[in-house]
This record gives structure tokens, C-alpha cells and sequence, in this order.
């Protein structure tokens, strides 16, 4: 189990006007879809996105950030698709994908945190484009971990220093670069 004993913050996309209760920006034209997984947000690759006025994470030591995510084909070579960003800093927390020639893609996290920087590049676990997945970034007792479908890719040692308050974006990175073709629950 990934979670740990910890409070759950979970964020429904089906309200785009106000995420986890929090002011939402809508960029371009996000659109809810229904899937076999259930309601969705699909991204177009050029100009989606949704920025959320609000940090989860914030002052957490430990947590577990998990994204439901199904990419498509044609899209950027890399997607920065869920990005947490400290206001006045570059402290930040970043899902991303990196897409192969061969329509497969893996995991390549991020997260910077005061001095420390750490990013887990998952070249050797390639994964297929279309089907669901469940990524899961861990930070818990003194390591930084990364998983999809469950299973550990990489970890490293972080030294972590909790975020403070900030935005969040979904679909592209917070400065607007590297946009997200595809669909997600988060």
C-alpha cells in the first residue's frame, strides 16, 4: 500500500469551475468524457489545461500524489501533465511522460524541494500508449518513490522540505509548455 495512515485529499475533475473546492481556471476547451474507467477529462495536446488555485500538498512531510491517466497517441515527445508548483519559488512537484518511437512511453518525475532536486527517469520501464494506469509519486521516510499500476520503478534518497501554498496544473505544465494529449482522473 502506497498511502500510508494519512488524511486523503481527493480531487474530482467533473467540476472544471472549482476543483477540490478551490478556484479553477479552464485553458482552451478540456471536455468531460465517459469511458470505460467512468468520467473523464481529455486533453487536446495543444491548448487544455485546468490550473487550480491551491496547493495539496501543502506543509505535508509524507504523502502519496496519484494520477489516473490515459495518454494518446500523437502527442508532445514529453508532457509535463500534472504540475504543483510553490508560489514565489521553483519548489515543485511534476508528473511527466517521455513518449518513445515505438507508441510507448515511460515515467520521468520531479520534484524540487528547497536545496534538493530530485528526478526519477524511467527509460528502462516502457509502457504501452492507450491503455488506463495509476501513477503514484511516494515521499515518506527520507525516500522519493515512484510507481505505475502499482509497482516500483524507481527511488532515490530526498531530504524533502514540505511545499507551501501554491497553484497546481493539470494538462500542461504550470508556465504553460509541454501540453498533455490524452485523458485523466485524478
Amino acid at each position: 500500500d502506497t498511502r500510508g495512515n494519512c488524511a486523503m485529499n481527493t480531487w474530482d475533475l467533473c467540476n472544471m469551475q472549482s476543483i477540490g473546492g478551490h478556484e479553477t481556471e479552464m485553458v482552451g476547451n478540456p471536455e468531460l468524457i465517459q469511458t470505460e474507467a467512468g468520467t473523464a477529462v481529455e486533453f487536446d495536446g495543444v491548448g487544455d489545461a485546468l490550473v487550480v488555485d491551491a496547493n495539496p500538498l501543502v506543509d505535508l512531510e509524507a504523502f502519496t500524489a496519484e494520477v489516473i491517466f490515459r495518454l494518446y497517441p500523437g502527442g508532445l515527445s514529453a508532457q509535463r501533465f500534472f504540475h504543483i508548483q510553490e508560489d514565489g519559488s521553483d519548489n515543485r512537484l511534476l508528473f511527466e511522460t517521455r513518449l518513445t518511437d515505438d507508441d510507448e512511453w515511460f515515467l520521468d518525475t520531479c520534484i524540487q524541494a528547497g536545496a534538493e532536486g530530485k528526478v526519477l527517469f524511467a527509460e528502462e520501464f516502457k509502457h504501452a500508449i492507450g491503455p488506463w494506469y495509476h501513477l503514484a509519486i511516494v515521499v515518506a521516510d527520507g525516500m522519493f518513490r515512484h510507481f505505475v499500476n502499482g509497482e516500483l520503478e524507481l527511488e532515490t534518497e530526498i531530504d524533502f522540505v514540505p511545499l507551501k501554498q501554491g497553484q497546481t496544473s493539470v494538462g500542461v505544465r504550470i508556465n504553460r509548455v509541454c501540453w498533455y494529449k490524452g485523458a485523466m482522473r485524478i
